[in-house]
C-alpha cells in the first residue's frame, strides 16, 4: 500500500471493521462515502511545477505533494531513504514531517521510531524548521534524545518483531509524555506547510 493512502484506508477500515461478516445495519453516511470516493479519484500529479502547484487548492496541496513523493517511491521501500533524499527539498521536508505527524497521531512516538518512518528521525528536526515549525522541531529534538538513550533497550523488542513485542515496548519507553506534548502544540503545521509551498513553489517543483 502506498503510504499516501493511509488516511483513506483508515477511514475505510474503521467503517468496515464494525460490520465484519454481518450484513450492514445502516448504509455509509453519504458525505463520508462521497469524501472517500473523492479521495480515491483525486488527480495524482507526476510532476510539480510552480504553475501546477498554483492550480491546486490549499486544502489539497499537501496531499498532492505527498502523492508526488509516493509516486517516486512506488513500491521500492528498500530504497525509500535514497529516493526521498533525491527529492526537491520542500517535497522531502513535507514527506518527513507528514509521516512524523501520521505516526505520532496514530500510535505515538514509540510507533514512529518502531516503523520505517523512524529512519528519517535525524532529518525531522531540520524538516520542521524548514516550515518554521519551531515548536515541533524542539519536541522532535527531545524525542530523538530519548530514543537514542533507549535504543539498546528497545532493540530486543524490535528483534522479536511481533505485535506482542511492539505492545510490550510501550511499557518500557519514556516517550509517552512527549505524545501529549505533540497533540497539544499550538502551532498549525498544515498552515505552515501550505504557506511555505505558496511562498517558495520552486522548492517543491520536480519532474
Amino acid at each position: 500500500m502506498a503510504r499516501s493512502q493511509l488516511f483513506a484506508s483508515v477511514v475505510v477500515a474503521l467503517s468496515l471493521s464494525s460490520c465484519g461478516d454481518k450484513p450492514a445495519e445502516a448504509p455509509l453516511d453519504p458525505k463520508i462515502a462521497a469524501s472517500i470516493e473523492a479521495f480515491k479519484n483525486r488527480p495524482i500529479y507526476r510532476e510539480l511545477t510552480p504553475a501546477v502547484l498554483a492550480s491546486i487548492p490549499d486544502d489539497k496541496l499537501e496531499q498532492a505533494v505527498i502523492d508526488y513523493a509516493s509516486h517516486k517511491i512506488g513500491d521500492d521501500y528498500e530504497r525509500e531513504r535514497r529516493i526521498v533524499g533525491s527529492l526537491p527539498p520542500g517535497v522531502r521536508a513535507l514527506y518527513i514531517t507528514w509521516w512524523v505527524e501520521a505516526e505520532v497521531n496514530n500510535g505515538g512516538f514509540n510507533q514512529y521510531y518502531w516503523n520505517s518512518a523512524g529512519q528519517f528521525s535525524a532529518d525531522a528536526v531540520g524538516a520542521f524548521e524548514f516550515f518554521a515549525a519551531s515548536k515541533h522541531a524542539a519536541l522532535m529534538r527531545d524525542a530523538n534524545k530519548i530514543q537514542a538513550l533507549e535504543a539498546d533497550r528497545m532493540k530486543q523488542f524490535k528483534e522479536r518483531g511481533t505485535i506482542d513485542a511492539f505492545s510490550e515496548s510501550y511499557r518500557e519507553t519514556q516517550l509517552g509524555p512527549l505524545d501529549d506534548r505533540f497533540y497539544g502544540i499550538d502551532e498549525d503545521l498544515s498552515a505552515l506547510r501550505v504557506a511555505r509551498i505558496r511562498s517558495s513553489p520552486q522548492l517543491f517543483s520536480g519532474t
